[in-house]
């Protein structure tokens, strides 16, 4: 074979490889766009849960540490509650569970209450602080 060949055939050879790796690429592009649109549904149906006692829903108040979105159907939630004697303690994250559970693809929810970092005013969206006025 002559060397004019072999080269064809290695350019050849090399854009076909190309073409592989970006088609993994848009691949895995298309899945992270993908997880990342159910965590936004995810917010979007925490934020319709409004704190009993504060007339702000509880993702703007920080209540919500942290949402993670594993193998497109599995929601992972850290969240806090304002203090541990809050009077919805027991139905809250209940309530954020059935409502994640409400996005198309979400199978089940982990979610965790944790008290640290302990809530405070600082952790509520700049959104939240003008609607109380603070």
């Amino acid at each position: 074979m002559s060397k004019k060949k072999l080269i064809i055939k290695d350019i050849d050879l090399a854009i076909k490889n190309l073409k592989k790796n970006d088609t993994k690429d848009n691949e895995s592009k298309d899945e992270e766009l993908k997880i990342k649109s159910k965590k936004e549904l995810a917010i979007e149906e925490i934020s319709k849960i409004y704190d009993p006692e504060i007339p702000v829903n509880i993702y703007e108040l920080g209540l919500i540490y942290d949402i993670i979105i594993e193998n497109d159907n599995l929601a992972q939630i850290k969240m806090t509650l304002t203090s541990p004697n809050c009077p919805v303690a027991e139905s809250l994250p209940q309530e954020v569970k059935d409502s994640v559970m409400q996005v198309e693809g979400i199978e089940n929810v982990d979610l965790k209450l944790v008290w640290d970092p302990p809530w405070n005013k600082d952790m509520m969206s700049e959104a939240a602080k003008l609607e109380l006025n603070l």
